[in-house]
């Protein structure tokens, strides 16, 4: 156990004070979790705090109506999340009477809820023996004990699972599924860790073999999709525009945003004022297109890369559901267009 008892030791000396740790509510757990996946501690902990404090139960959360819930989420990204964080929330709230289950097992049947999350929760709520798997998990482990396996691979869960089942303390599972965690967060980090000041540094198989660097093994990635978005940000005689919202599966579902010519690669000012000409807003002269002054944004998702260009639209009259600038900044965007709103709209 001497690994396990200087993880802890090591945790206990260097952890950070969060506040999903000062409680052992389910809930407030689960929130956390969910916000964090695929989120920087430090970006999470603002939208964590607003959240507890716009719903600071869950019964809050499943009686908000779904565009509040994504507006408060509105900048981190991967909006299934915030989806599924409702539904299951209205699930609990409805069908469990706002209890949510008390093991691994029956976290897992939760929309959203996967095996990492379902762990951490029958750790922290209720310190059932079941061990968390993340990046900061594989990490530690493969460099500790020199494990090759591609954590691409289906079967690495499973293994890595059953070699911090062994490692962990039976009496106190929580800790040791923070300290590890907590460990490859801020000690044996991605890239150039500093195992001169490692509690680790003479145990390491990786360090011993100058393997740090190669450690863990991970396949490449899917090739990254491109993506060419057009926005038509309309102003009609009122200053009024228009937005519509994304009612299809992927990315941004249920978010809003200005009128779209998708395109297969980047066009030029000709083929979006003709394509406007004969496919939008037939019911208002064209007055003017102009390009926004800030060319292309490449907003880069972990499977694509939306190659974003605004285009100023004018048109003559009053457009059909306009609406004004205080009322546009009430809907719940895709961060890349909440911040042309507030940095550019009508400017």
């Amino acid at each position: 156990m001497t690994f396990s008892n200087t993880l802890i030791s090591w945790y206990l000396e260097n952890k950070r004070d969060l506040p999903w740790r000062k409680t052992d509510n389910p809930y407030l757990i689960w929130l956390s979790e969910i916000m964090l996946q695929q989120t920087r501690i430090a970006q999470g902990t603002p939208y964590f705090l607003s959240f507890v404090s716009n719903f600071p139960t869950v019964f809050d959360l499943a009686n908000a109506n779904e565009e509040q819930v994504l507006k408060l989420w509105q900048g981190l990204g991967y909006y299934s999340r915030a989806r599924n964080l409702h539904k299951t929330a209205q699930f609990v709230a409805t069908e469990l009477s706002g209890k949510f289950p008390d093991n691994y097992n029956d976290l897992l049947k939760l929309k959203g809820v996967g095996e990492y999350t379902a762990a951490a929760i029958a750790s922290f709520s209720y310190n059932e023996v079941v061990p968390v798997v993340d990046g900061n998990v594989f990490r530690v482990l493969s460099r500790y004990f020199d494990v090759e396996t591609d954590i691409a691979a289906a079967s690495a869960k499973k293994e890595f699972a059953a070699l911090a089942f062994e490692l962990m303390p039976k009496d106190n599972p929580a800790i040791f599924n923070q300290a590890i965690m907590e460990f490859g967060a801020l000690q044996c980090v991605p890239k150039s860790p500093n195992c001169g000041v490692c509690v680790f540094n003479s145990s390491c198989a990786a360090l011993q073999k100058k393997k740090v660097d190669q450690l863990p093994v991970k396949s490449k990635k899917l090739k990254v999709r491109n993506r060419f978005f057009n926005y038509l940000v309309v102003s009609d005689d009122d200053e009024n525009t228009i937005i519509q919202k994304r009612t299809a599966k992927g990315i941004w579902h249920n978010l809003y945003e200005f009128p779209l010519i998708e395109t297969d690669a980047p066009e030029d000012f000709d083929f979006i004022s003709k394509t406007i000409q004969d496919s939008f807003f037939k019911n208002n002269p064209l007055i003017s297109v102009e390009e926004d002054s800030e060319k292309n944004i490449v907003h880069k998702l972990s499977h694509q890369h939306l190659h974003i260009q605004f285009w100023k639209v004018r048109v003559a009259g009053i457009i059909e559901n306009g609406i004004d600038a205080v009322t546009l900044k009430t809907f719940p965007f895709p961060i890349v267009i909440h911040n042309f709103i507030e940095k550019d709209f009508l400017s």
